[in-house]
């Protein structure tokens, strides 16, 4: 039996990654601010919220006391701060960075772990208005998990995923609600954003797909560094590759349809 850290397992993603691989392995499964709704002897759940510093030290304790060996970690926990950045509160900006970086860094480092597996985005491509905290975040968390890889000689996975279907949409809406209902003179553009949000949350990729490919990956003796997964993710990817100037010249184009 392999031992596993899962984060975010309340749902989607997560929680999908815990139920499979607690099949014939330990999963530790981390979870925030729902009751765990996983079961079977094979998983163990802890405590863990990256925006509260502590929880972190104390869910590194936890599992240390259980286990000197953790074969893969599969950081999945993260949230998506929205909204126009001039409006965005610097609090807000600051939590995106804990939860999507900082924490899942101090989490890895503090684990006797031998493979990172990394749930990061297609937006850490950084191209995507009115959700900058979270392309932002992303994208750090690629740069420094691969120097992290680098320097300490520990593999480590980047999944850069497409719109997947999983209550992430709901809830980012939720979490930003006030920011999205209160954006004096970019209306248009929240409200875009709430509606392509709903749609993504129903017509992403299942989840089930994406645990199968994860699967897979997990599986490889020699992995790359990073994976590109999804048509709307591949898209992505080569138009980030295009010059900048030509990128802004094309989404300013799509904001100005989008305002009339």
């Amino acid at each position: 039996m392999k031992t596993y850290v899962i984060t975010g397992t309340t749902s989607g993603i997560g929680k999908s990654l815990a139920e499979e691989y607690s099949k014939h392995n330990i999963v530790f499964a981390g979870y925030r601010n729902e009751r765990l709704k996983l079961e079977g002897e094979n998983i163990i759940p802890f405590y863990i919220d990256y925006s509260k510093p502590e929880t972190i030290q104390q869910a590194i304790e936890f599992i240390n006391s259980k286990t000197k060996k953790i074969d893969t970690i599969f950081n999945v926990a993260g949230c998506v701060v929205a909204g126009a950045l001039e409006l965005i509160d610097m609090s807000e900006l600051r939590r995106q960075f804990d939860v999507n970086v900082f924490g899942a860094l101090e989490l890895t480092r503090g684990l006797p772990v031998n493979k990172v597996i990394n749930i990061s985005s297609m937006s850490s491509f950084g191209i995507y208005p009115f959700i900058a905290p979270y392309c932002a975040s992303k994208r750090a968390l690629d740069i420094l998990f691969n120097l992290y890889s680098l320097e300490s000689g520990i593999k480590v996975i980047s999944l850069k995923l497409g719109s997947i279907a999983t209550p992430i949409w709901s809830k980012s809406i939720q979490e930003n609600n006030t920011v999205l209902e209160n954006s004096k003179g970019y209306e248009a553009e929240c409200k875009y954003l709430v509606k392509n949000a709903l749609k993504n949350e129903v017509k992403g990729i299942p989840v089930n797909k994406i645990i199968t490919k994860i699967i897979k990956i997990e599986k490889l003796s020699s992995p790359k560094p990073s994976y590109t997964i999804g048509f709307d993710a591949k898209v992505t990817e080569i138009f980030s590759h295009l010059p900048q100037g030509f990128i802004n010249f094309v989404i300013e184009n799509k904001l100005k349809r989008m305002r009339k």
